[in-house]
């Protein structure tokens, strides 16, 4: 059985390497827990707009997955589209907090849809979180007057130590009411109260009906380590503070040498065995692919042999009502590919290199064909598997080869 349910995923320094992009081991890698039927959370300190692109670059609308932004202010469930929880600043402590940023010369900013409002919006910070979130810039002289309640707040400073003494200063004099925490050395982030990555993600472990056995997180900053306790597997990077690795259960590598897809394969890939994979959940999963949009079906999988099914009808036939030979052959690429990722070991991948194909007889429209796919070599740098490809009274329809390059993730 496949251990885990649940991926959380801290976003800069994390997921993203230092170009802010996720490589392509990383994409890959996550793209296939979710078709294993694992959900993926991006966690982050983001605001919910600056998450979104992130969130459809992996496919979470599809799959079923998570944004948990603001650093837990709000859980959104990409699939539905539906608001999950969410917590607010009170607007009547806006007055204060703007006090308190202009007393001690510091830039105050916060979020509402795809804007910033900011007190001074030239700040070098303030530009730079509006670039990272992809969002725009107003400039507000009256804070205190903006007319909604926002997730959070964060007042920046290129004086370090001044933030860090006010920080200590305000969660004196707040008592609770809001909660006050450097995410940066130049960030100090005024949230709700209790408003944490890792109650929230309680939250949303609670209305999943998910243990913390069944989960993974992993970070790389202070903001991370709550929730880096609460997983059953808390994944520390290897670019993490080392607050953050003295608390984690394992140190991967970093952001740019791909830690994210290194962990997945050495604790979810490399403890799955073919018994394991959840066949009806990847034919689920699939509906949005060519695999789906072909009505491929996946029925057996095992070492050395996989088996899937596929329908005649007006996505696979030619005009004349004939399956099409070129449905046929992707058919066959589908299942020699999944299973040269079953051979494949965690720091291997897999590329389609050739097929050929003959097609000895026909299947007409109406008629469900079964392609069955077994190895015929299993080398250290391609596999070549056989696959034959009958109708549902076992007539031989098409023979073929495929030939996959097998290759070093790294």
């Amino acid at each position: 059985m496949i251990k885990y349910r649940l991926l959380v995923l801290d976003v800069d320094g994390t997921l993203l390497n230092d170009n802010r992009e996720i490589t392509p081991p990383t994409l890959s890698s996550l793209l296939l827990v979710q078709q294993m039927g694992i959900a993926i959370v991006l966690a982050s300190g983001r605001s919910t707009h600056g998450l979104r692109p992130l969130a459809c670059r992996l496919e979470l609308d599809k799959y079923g997955g998570f944004i948990m932004s603001y650093n837990g202010g709000q859980i959104i469930n990409m699939q539905t589209g539906e608001l999950l929880f969410e917590r607010r600043i009170d607007p009547q402590s806006l007055p204060y907090t703007e006090s308190v940023a202009r007393k001690n010369g510091f830039s105050i900013l916060t979020y509402h849809g795809d804007t910033i409002f900011a007190t001074d919006a030239s700040d070098e910070r303030v530009r730079e979180e509006a670039a990272r979130n992809n969002m725009r810039t107003v400039q507000v002289e009256n804070f205190a007057a903006i007319d909604f309640s926002p997730c959070k707040c964060m007042m920046t400073s290129p004086d370090h130590d001044a933030l860090a003494a006010l920080e200590n200063k305000l969660k004196q004099r707040l008592g609770g009411s809001l909660d006050v925490f450097r995410s940066e050395p130049y960030f100090l982030e005024i949230v709700p109260p209790s408003v944490n990555k890792a109650d929230t993600l309680g939250v949303l472990m609670s209305k999943l009906q998910i243990s913390p056995e069944q989960t993974i997180a992993m970070g790389n900053g202070v903001c991370d380590i709550g929730m880096i306790q609460m997983a059953g597997l808390g994944v520390a990077m290897g670019n993490a503070d080392e607050a953050v690795k003295l608390c984690a259960d394992y140190t991967t590598a970093s952001n740019n040498d791909h830690g994210v897809a290194l962990a997945i394969e050495e604790h979810i890939i490399a403890g799955i065995h073919p018994a394991d994979i959840p066949l009806e959940e990847m034919n689920l999963r699939s509906r949005h692919s060519l695999t789906g949009n072909l009505g491929i079906q996946y029925t057996y999988a095992a070492e050395g042999r996989v088996e899937a099914t596929m329908p005649v009808d007006r996505r696979t036939r030619q005009p004349f009502g004939i399956l099409h030979g070129g449905a046929t052959l992707a058919l066959a690429e589908t299942v020699a590919g999944f299973g040269s990722m079953i051979l494949c070991r965690p720091d291997e991948t897999m590329v389609g290199m050739q097929v050929s194909g003959n097609h000895v007889s026909s299947a007409r429209e109406g008629d469900t064909v079964r392609a069955v796919a077994e190895i015929m070599h299993k080398g250290r740098s391609s596999h070549v598997w056989n696959v034959d490809v009958f109708t549902s009274t076992d007539k031989l329809v098409s023979t073929v080869r495929v030939v996959n390059s097998i290759l070093k993730k790294h």
